[in-house]
């Protein structure tokens, strides 16, 4: 069998992107989606989002905006993340990643009203050291999914007792990368076992001016968000999952 998990990143980023992921979810294959609940997000956007029923997981953000702690070796002398993620990786001490982790777990409960399907990290910032082995030692305590970007993090989630999926396809270079034709491409030849595909669909609005990734979600959007992508997976047999369906 081959069960396919379809990330949207990055909810509650702007409200286009907000908009975007329920629209993708709505119109396409997005089948999951993680939250950055170091934002506001819209009473309306959440209550939709819950509706939905996606899969809800949490974006553990250390490299945006403002801490929900005061956690020192985190921010810079303006208070704020640093953006790098390897850099604000090695300048972390691991008390300061616990508790910002926890407090945004906490952040996510009040949220919702329940615990996320799953962990993954901003900008894969869980792929350093230490946030990746505190992200899986609370993903083990809550019997939480995490992703898996590669087969060093597979290994390392595996060890930890974790369910996470057994492929990943993803990523957000200068161009968009889940347009219509890559994601027909990658469904054709998606392994047998459980894939995800990291995406990032939205519509540009003005808060994504300054963004790297802004104009490419809307092509993404159509990639993974339309009626064509959605019936290229029915006529695949290709089993549409959130991370809450790991086994």
């Amino acid at each position: 069998m081959r069960r396919l998990i379809v990330n949207a990143d990055d909810f509650g980023l702007t409200r286009g992107v907000s908009e975007g992921i329920l629209a993708a979810h709505r119109h396409g294959i997005v089948t999951s989606t993680t939250v950055l609940v170091t934002l506001p997000v819209a009473p309306d956007l959440r209550d939709r989002l819950v509706r939905s029923g996606m899969g809800i997981g949490l974006h553990v953000n250390l490299t945006l905006g403002r801490p929900l702690t005061r956690a020192s070796s985190l921010v810079g002398r303006d208070g704020r993340f640093v953006r790098d993620p390897r850099l604000a990786a090695g300048r972390a001490r691991a008390s300061d990643v616990e508790a910002e982790v926890r407090a945004q777990l906490r952040a996510f409960a009040r949220l919702f009203g329940r615990g996320p399907t799953h962990l993954d990290t901003h900008h894969h910032v869980g792929l350093w050291p230490p946030v990746g082995p505190i992200v899986r030692g609370i993903a083990r305590e809550r019997g939480l999914s995490v992703r898996s970007q590669t087969e060093t993090a597979r290994a390392a989630a595996r060890l930890a007792g974790l369910r996470t999926p057994d492929h990943f396809f993803g990523e957000s270079g200068p161009e968009a990368y889940w347009t219509l034709a890559r994601t027909l491409g990658r469904l054709r030849g998606l392994p047998l076992g459980s894939s995800e595909f990291m995406t990032h669909p939205g519509y540009f609005d003005d808060e994504l001016a300054s963004s790297r990734y802004g104009r490419q979600r809307e092509q993404e959007l159509v990639g993974v968000g339309s009626s064509g992508a959605r019936a290229a997976a029915a006529a695949l047999g290709i089993r549409l999952v959130d991370f809450g369906d790991l086994g």
